[in-house]
């Protein structure tokens, strides 16, 4: 039976139940819970460095206002570099390849970051609608165009996700699918593909981190415009 290189995207089924819930729910369970106790263990530790890291690189260009939201952005960011990394093993699922939930993650992020900047300072908010200094005639112009590139944010921060997960995916699969195709007939060409494929597992290793974090740095400036 042919399969198609796009079946990995599909959500798996078990009795008619899709399992996506438990590839979202599972990774929290992964990361070890903090004691009580003065000395933690080597892991405890890097996480909590790591994290505080992140956490004051993500706030430095915020005002007070901005770091309430400290810890949902720590927390999206932790949740999506581990699903990232888990949809590279064999055999799972990776729940960021699909738009809806990507999408499910940047529309009401996004739309709170605007909401705060109407109720806080609606004069600045509608400010960057029409940059300073616009001759008259061109003022229509530049708000529609405003206004359409204020509403593609969040498209952009799903499709921008979606796409480079996808993308990857994609190409580790059909490299792998080269090497076994390749092997009986020509060894010397399938190492080397094989080399390949080990270059471009550790590059998406890197994109998968690196694409949660933009993710995140990227709903931080949206915040910063609106606080």
């Amino acid at each position: 039976m042919m399969v198609s290189f796009f079946d990995q995207f599909a959500s798996p089924l078990y009795l008619g139940i899709p399992l996506i819930a438990i590839a979202i729910t599972l990774p929290w369970v992964l990361y070890p819970t903090p004691s009580s106790r003065w000395i933690n263990n080597r892991l405890i530790t890097v996480q909590g460095w790591l994290i505080n890291r992140f956490t004051n690189q993500l706030m430095l260009p915020l005002n007070m206002g901005g770091h309430k939201w400290a810890l949902l952005l720590v927390s999206l960011m932790v949740f999506l570099i581990t699903i990232n990394m888990l949809g590279l093993l064999p055999y799972t699922f990776t729940p960021t390849t699909q738009l809806s939930l990507n999408m499910g993650f940047a529309v009401p992020l996004w739309l709170a970051t605007v909401i705060i900047g109407m109720r806080n300072q609606p004069t600045v908010a509608l400010g960057h609608l029409l940059p300073e200094g616009t001759p008259i005639p061109l003022i229509p112009v530049l708000i529609i165009i405003e206004t359409i590139s204020l509403f593609i944010r969040p498209l952009a921060l799903g499709v921008r996700l979606t796409a480079n997960l996808t993308a990857g995916h994609l190409l580790i699969q059909l490299i792998a699918t080269a090497v076994f195709v390749l092997l009986p007939m020509m060894p010397t060409v399938a190492i080397l593909t094989a080399t390949v494929l080990f270059l471009l597992t550790l590059r998406e290793v890197a994109v998968a981190m690196i694409q949660a974090y933009v993710f995140v740095l990227l709903l931080s400036l949206y915040l910063q415009e609106n606080v």
